[in-house]
């Protein structure tokens, strides 16, 4: 474990990969791809984010080892986007209240409703889905600053929850 000269691991993606196996395959391509290109996509955590967010979460390349992965095209694996990074795509809502509460858009899909106060002059985030809050008083004083960890206003990305998703004051109101 402690072995100054410890020889390196060889790559978990076989070079079987690089051999057609079939003029047929995921989007009508041959199934083939290098031993480099797989290794370099088995070890990337997600498109949006290099390395681990978590402290239980293991690396990638730690993570994807074994019989399973060895002989995967790893172009066809799912690498889904980082949830940390589209969170932070998402508009403040701007509320009118002291205290609003969330549940993610109510049942099954949802989340436990929580409060939260947004009376000081900063930007409130839900606990659970970390979606951002803030106090119409204070938009003076958030727009006044260099730079905010969430956008002010709507800005067009395709990760924002659309204007007729927003969380509403009804019971069983939708998000």
């Amino acid at each position: 474990a402690n072995d100054p000269n410890a020889k390196p691991l060889p790559p978990n993606v076989s070079a079987t990969n690089a051999t057609a196996t079939s003029s047929k395959g995921s989007f009508d391509q041959i199934l083939q791809e290098s031993v480099e290109k797989g290794e370099a996509l088995r070890v990337t955590q997600a498109p949006n984010r290099k390395g681990i967010w978590s402290r239980s979460q293991r690396p990638r390349d730690a993570a994807m080892v074994g019989p399973r992965f060895e002989q995967a095209i790893m172009e066809d694996q799912p690498r889904p986007l980082a949830a940390i990074e589209l969170i932070h795509k998402q508009p403040v809502r701007w509320v009118k209240d002291r205290v609003v509460s969330c549940d993610g858009g109510g049942g099954p899909l949802g989340h436990p409703r929580i409060f939260i106060n947004v009376d000081k002059p900063e930007i409130c985030e839900c606990t659970y889905c970390g979606l951002p809050f803030a106090h119409e008083h204070n938009r003076a004083h958030l727009e006044s600053l260099p730079s905010t960890p969430y956008p002010l206003a709507p800005t067009g990305h395709p990760a924002e929850v659309s204007e007729s998703q927003r969380i509403t004051d009804e019971p069983l109101g939708q998000r």
